[in-house]
């Protein structure tokens, strides 16, 4: 997620005016953020009184607007905001207004944090991380689908990186699929580079860390050689089973 604080204010009770008294900040966790059970948890500087959510699918339908009273927890304390969403669309923007009891509020946006892109998966040979012929049109397209995400998303992001993720199934040793994974993500990072790709482009390698099929070892799983392409303003959290990814930049 990206959380972004868009506005902050104190006004006084009786005249409307601004105060002198600073305005509440709100702490949002970014763990906790559970966009699944509609659901998160902040805090504010001051005593809450009451926090407005408004979340907004892609499309910009309003999928929940709604207030939760806070009055008597104190500054500082978890608060959990939830969500009854009409419909099941995902959803891409959250609005909250939160409110201390003196007048004051802060206004903060949160933004869903990547979009992955669709493409169809670029074929190596056996142990070779070098990009055919045959294969370059597949970038094309997916370089112009990626183009085309950043225009759609260029007032919601700020500067976002292409992460390059690649995978293996569990045919041979855990880290010869580690490096090979590594080498062709790599191998797919430049050629975007050296095609026109204007923002920052992150790879890493996951082997067969981070399955998309789960299998035993040594099964040739198609759906398991794979390269992911995310768009993403933060380092995305790939689930990968005992393995910390370190991002490599691609110069």
């Amino acid at each position: 997620m990206l959380v972004l604080a868009t506005n902050a204010a104190r006004a006084s009770k009786h005249t409307g005016a601004k105060s002198s008294t600073p305005a509440p900040q709100v702490q949002i966790d970014k763990a906790k953020v559970d966009l699944g059970n509609h659901r998160l948890e902040l805090r504010m500087s001051l005593p809450p009184a009451e926090v407005e959510i408004k979340v907004l699918a892609e499309s910009g339908e309003v999928l929940a607007d709604e207030r939760h009273d806070f009055t008597g927890q104190p500054a500082g304390a978890a608060l959990t905001v939830t969500w009854n969403p009409t419909n099941p669309a995902p959803a891409a923007r959250i609005e909250l207004r939160a409110h201390d009891v003196a007048g004051g509020f802060a206004g903060v946006a949160i933004f869903s944090w990547s979009v992955s892109i669709p493409h169809e998966e670029v074929v190596f040979q056996t142990d070779s991380a070098e990009i055919m012929a045959s294969e370059r049109p597949k970038l094309d397209q997916s370089l112009q689908r990626i183009n085309a995400a950043l225009a759609a998303h260029k007032d919601e992001f700020g500067r976002p990186t292409l992460f390059v993720a690649g995978h293996t199934d569990t045919v041979g040793a855990d880290a010869h699929n580690f490096k090979l994974s590594q080498a062709r993500a790599q191998a797919i990072s430049r050629w975007f580079k050296s095609h026109g790709l204007r923002i920052p482009i992150a790879y890493e390698g996951f082997g067969e860390s981070a399955l998309a099929v789960k299998t035993a070892d040594n099964v040739d799983e198609i759906r398991n050689r794979r390269v992911d392409y995310i768009l993403s303003v933060e380092e995305p959290a790939v689930r990968a089973a005992g393995f910390r990814p370190s991002w490599k930049r691609t110069n």
